[in-house]
């Protein structure tokens, strides 16, 4: 490859975890896909082209060092969760979240707007990820994830990666009612516009559920993904694009 290709950079969460936890969230470049997908594409299912999801893959995999291939989900905005140490099974019915608690096995999910949720136990004996956009983050993706974690909210760590903010998520009133139908603090996360819909804070919304399970410590949420299209991969913003990952795993 040439010596001169743009270098892979990645956000960290910053979170008091055990050493063996590893977590990394891909930016857009350092990668070989060509427009709309430039650069770093990871997502063989937008209509890039395959060899170069392949090789983009291949470059994430050597600059994280990673012990193994990832185990990319097929992903459908629900609240089901894979666990990697089942059977084989578990990774081929569609998933919006994965688990293990095997070293060297990661977990990773696809985003371009929606919000990435990883999650550590501060002891190392689990990790996971969920995709949560609003629907997922509504019917219980995250409840869903902690509860097949099996660890104590007290000893888990939660981060919240890159995602479109309030300001640029614009959503109808069904949005609102299907977060107040379980919760109507989450009133608080909307906010009325003059087009007589409502911008929707995906951060706030799942700080609030993260919080009702007990999970005190989380950090993140700070990265709007509609905002820096330098950085990030936005379908809201761009329709037709690549997508980024957020990966966890046990060293």
């Amino acid at each position: 490859m040439s010596a001169r290709r743009l270098p892979i950079e990645v956000l960290r969460p910053e979170w008091r975890v055990a050493g063996a936890v590893r977590a990394a969230f891909t930016l857009r470049g350092g990668g070989v896909s060509a427009a709309p997908f430039d650069a770093l594409n990871l997502g063989a299912h937008v209509g890039d082209d395959a060899a170069a999801v392949a090789e983009n893959r291949r470059r994430v995999r050597e600059r994280l060092e990673l012990p193994a291939e990832p185990e990319w989900l097929e992903q459908v905005h629900g609240t089901r969760v894979a666990d990697l140490d089942g059977p084989g099974d578990e990774m081929r019915a569609p998933a919006d979240a994965v688990l293990t608690r095997t070293r060297g096995r990661v977990c990773v999910v696809q985003v371009a707007d929606c919000m990435p949720v990883l999650f550590a136990a501060r002891d190392a004996s689990a990790v996971a990820v969920a995709h949560a956009g609003w629907r997922g983050l509504a019917a219980g993706v995250l409840e869903a994830t902690v509860a097949k974690l099996g660890v104590a909210a007290g000893g888990l760590s939660a981060w919240l990666g890159p995602a479109i903010s309030a300001r640029y998520f614009e959503v109808g009133g069904e949005v609102r009612e299907a977060f107040l139908a379980r919760d109507a603090g989450a009133a608080a996360a909307f906010t009325s516009n003059p087009q007589g819909r409502w911008q929707c804070d995906l951060a706030r919304l799942a700080r609030r559920r993260l919080a009702a399970l007990g999970i005190t410590e989380v950090t993140g949420g700070e990265w709007c993904t509609y905002a820096d299209p330098a950085r990030f991969f936005s379908f809201r913003r761009d329709g037709r694009c690549g997508r980024m990952a957020a990966l966890i795993w046990l060293a």
